[in-house]
C-alpha cells in the first residue's frame, strides 16, 4: 500500500508504504487500510496540519457513487462499503476510486498528461487497465468497470486470461504474461539429449530457438524486466517474446484510439520502465495500425508509483466540491 499526506496543490508532505497482506484475507486488508488512514490523519495533526478529506484507490470493480469496493480478484473484496467505513473511522469526508482511474487523474492534472484535454492513461503491470480522462475527470462507466482495456480480445485462441477467456490483451502483453511466455519458451528451447547413436536432435525437438538461452530453474519465472534486458542484449528468444507483446499492445491501443480519439496516451506501470525499448517499437507498431484516425502522442508516465496516492487525494478534494 502506498500512502501519503498530500496538500491541495499536489505536494506530498509525508509518504509511507505498508504490506497489503492480501494472503490474510479481505477483512484483514480492510482493517489495515483503516488503521493506516487513521495513522496518517494522526500524523498530520501531530505535525500541525489539518486533514480535510480522505481518498482511497483500490483495484477491481469500484462503485464510486456508493463508495463500495464491489469486487477484486487480487484482494478478494466483495461489496465492501469502504468509503463509509473510512469516513466513520476518521470523521472525514471520504472518496473511493479505482486505482488506475485515480492514477490517470494524477497523471492528467499533475504529470505527463498535464494541460491535455483528452488523455488515455494505460497502466501495464501485472494486469492492464486504462483510464479515459476528459477535462481532468475520469469516467467510471455505468457499472464501475470502464477502462478494462486488458480484456480486449487481441489474439483469438491465444493464452487464457485470468478472466477465463483466451486471447485477452492482458494475457499477452502484461508484465506477468511476458515473463510467463518467455519462461515457457526458454524451457522448450533446451535441446533434448540425442538418442544413443544418433547424430542429430531427437525427433520433435525444436531447433529454431537460440541455444544460448539461460534456462530458468524449475519453478522460477523470469520477470518482464529480465526479458527486456535479454532482448536489449540481443537474445533472439527474448526479442521474439518482447515483440509479440508490443504488437498485441499496439493492437489494443489502436482499438482504444478508434473508440476514444484521445490526444495523448500516457503509458505507466512496471512495463513503462523499459523506456525506449518499449516506446520506440510501440510507437512504430501503433503508427502502422492507424488509418484515418489521428495518431495519439505516446508518452511515459511521469509520477511513478506516487500517482495512485496523488490521484486518491485529488479525488477526495473533488468530492468536497
Amino acid at each position: 500500500m502506498k500512502c501519503a499526506l498530500v496538500r491541495p496543490d499536489g505536494e506530498v508532505v509525508h509518504a509511507e508504504r505498508h504490506p497489503t497482506g492480501a494472503e490474510r484475507g479481505p477483512a484483514a486488508v480492510v482493517d489495515t487500510i483503516l488503521d493506516v488512514a487513521e495513522g496518517l490523519a494522526g500524523k498530520a495533526r501531530a505535525d500541525g496540519l489539518t486533514p480535510i478529506a480522505c481518498g482511497i484507490g483500490v483495484p477491481g470493480l469500484v462503485d464510486e457513487a456508493t463508495g463500495v469496493a464491489v469486487w477484486s480478484s487480487n484482494i478478494g473484496f466483495r461489496h465492501v462499503p469502504l468509503r463509509d467505513l473510512a469516513a466513520a473511522r476518521l470523521g472525514l469526508p471520504t472518496a473511493l476510486g479505482h486505482d488506475v482511474r485515480v492514477g490517470g487523474l494524477a497523471e492528467t492534472r499533475l504529470g505527463a498528461g498535464r494541460d491535455v484535454g483528452h488523455v488515455l492513461f494505460v497502466a501495464v503491470g501485472t494486469g492492464i487497465a486504462a483510464a479515459h480522462v476528459v477535462g481532468g475527470s475520469a469516467t467510471a462507466g455505468a457499472h464501475g468497470a470502464a477502462g478494462e482495456l486488458g480484456h480486449i480480445l487481441v489474439r483469438p485462441g491465444g493464452p487464457r486470461c485470468g478472466c477465463g477467456r483466451p486471447g485477452c490483451l492482458e494475457a499477452v502483453s502484461s508484465a506477468s504474461a511476458i515473463g510467463r511466455r518467455y519462461t515457457e519458451l526458454a524451457r522448450e528451447a533446451v535441446p533434448a539429449p540425442a538418442d544413443a547413436g544418433a547424430t542429430g536432435p531427437r525427433a520433435g525437438t525444436a531447433t529454431t530457438a537460440p541455444l544460448t538461452v539461460d534456462t530458468p530453474p524449475a519453478g522460477a519465472l523470469v520477470s518482464a524486466a529480465e526479458v527486456a534486458a535479454r532482448a536489449a542484449a540481443g537474445e533472439e528468444l527474448a526479442g521474439q517474446v518482447w515483440q509479440e507483446a508490443v504488437d498485441a499492445l499496439a493492437d489494443g491501443l489502436a482499438t482504444a484510439q478508434a473508440l476514444f480519439d484521445v490526444e495523448t496516451m500516457v503509458i505507466g506501470g512496471g512495463l513503462a520502465r523499459a523506456g525506449a525499448l518499449l516506446f520506440d517499437p510501440l510507437r512504430a507498431a501503433l503508427r502502422e495500425r492507424i488509418t484515418f484516425h489521428r495518431e495519439p502522442r505516446l508518452v511515459a508516465a511521469a509520477l511513478g508509483d506516487e500517482a495512485g496516492c496523488l490521484g486518491a487525494a485529488l479525488l477526495a478534494l473533488d468530492s468536497l466540491e
